[in-house]
């Protein structure tokens, strides 16, 4: 019996720059939270004799959906994130939670000269963690294949 193989590749940077993002989405999003939109507020030059309708608009209706679904996926996609990282093992954890949680952005150089790692070998724990990330969040991303 042979080797089990996939009959796709994945794609490895458009892989890492998916879990990257995700990361510093919620780096963000831990910071300062979820910025609401606001409704512009404009007076109409006509007068209005029949006084006011109190009648909330399709803008404002639009404004309030967007909010809570934005938010509500902004809070599930972190909470996804926080999960995720907490499966992966110590040194893993680490290395993603100085580079990419951090309150402030840091280098790859500081994290392994602050975790006392040589390059290569920070390298390897880094790549190792983003791909087991991409396979909890479902951001792995695949080469499109010509059929053949």
């Amino acid at each position: 019996m042979g080797q089990l193989a996939f009959p796709w590749e994945i794609n490895r940077d458009s892989t890492r720059a998916a879990v990257e993002a995700r990361l510093e989405s919620a780096r963000i999003f831990k910071q300062i939270g979820f910025v609401r939109r606001e409704m512009k507020m404009t007076t109409s030059p006509e007068p209005r004799y029949h006084g006011n309708t109190n009648a909330a608009g399709k803008p404002a209706e639009d404004i309030a959906v967007w909010n809570v679904s934005v938010e509500d996926r902004m809070n599930e996609d972190y909470d996804m994130v926080v999960k995720a990282v907490e499966r992966l093992g110590k040194l893993e954890r680490q290395v993603i939670e100085l580079r990419y949680l951090n309150n402030e952005e840091t280098f790859d150089y500081n994290v392994y000269s602050e975790l006392h790692l040589s390059e290569r070998k920070y390298y390897r724990i880094k790549s190792s963690a983003i791909y087991k990330l991409a396979f909890a969040l479902r951001l792995e991303r695949y080469i499109e294949s010509d059929g053949a």
